[in-house]
């Protein structure tokens, strides 16, 4: 009962968090300084926050870039799924077996846009960023909150993950 909780409120918690990076540039064009100003000093220790990268609401750039947003966003919706996925008894939701490779795999698209833009063969925008970063988050959100629900795992050498009931 209490991993399932736990989940709940880690689901919870990433829309809340969310809704707070959409609000902040919100609060910022309404005349709000102190809450908004936090916000964007707390993100600013990691994310770059560049101009150009990021998407602007209100006239106001959010407190994270495109790609941060994009990996937020997914992660908060995976982490909702997850938790509804666990809720529903007559989903026969097996555990993960093994993440790495759900994230490896889920981090292809994210990382296709980095070497383009490290390697200066393309600058793909915002949208395109954000956009590449949602299997990354989804998938991030799932494993995070199916973990915290199903109790405590013990990791083999392998790299697999038996959960005990």
């Amino acid at each position: 009962m209490v991993p399932r909780l736990a989940a709940l409120l880690l689901a919870g918690c990433a829309v809340l968090w969310v809704a707070v990076l959409v609000a902040t540039p919100v609060a910022f064009a309404h005349g709000y300084v102190v809450g908004p100003a936090l916000v964007y000093e707390a993100c600013g220790l990691v994310c770059h926050q560049r101009p150009e990268r990021s998407f602007h609401l209100a006239g106001v750039q959010l407190p994270v870039c495109a790609r941060c947003l994009g990996l937020y966003a997914s992660g908060a919706f995976g982490a909702v799924v997850a938790c509804a996925a666990a809720a529903d008894r007559s989903l026969e939701i097996r555990p993960v077996r093994d993440t790495r490779w759900a994230l490896a795999i889920a981090s292809i698209p994210t990382a296709l846009t980095l070497l383009s833009e490290w390697s200066g063969l393309w600058y793909p925008s915002g949208a395109a960023r954000a956009f590449a970063a949602v299997p990354l988050g989804a998938v991030a959100g799932w494993v995070l909150v199916r973990c915290v629900a199903d109790g405590p795992a013990e990791v083999r050498h392998s790299g697999q993950v038996r959960y005990h009931s």
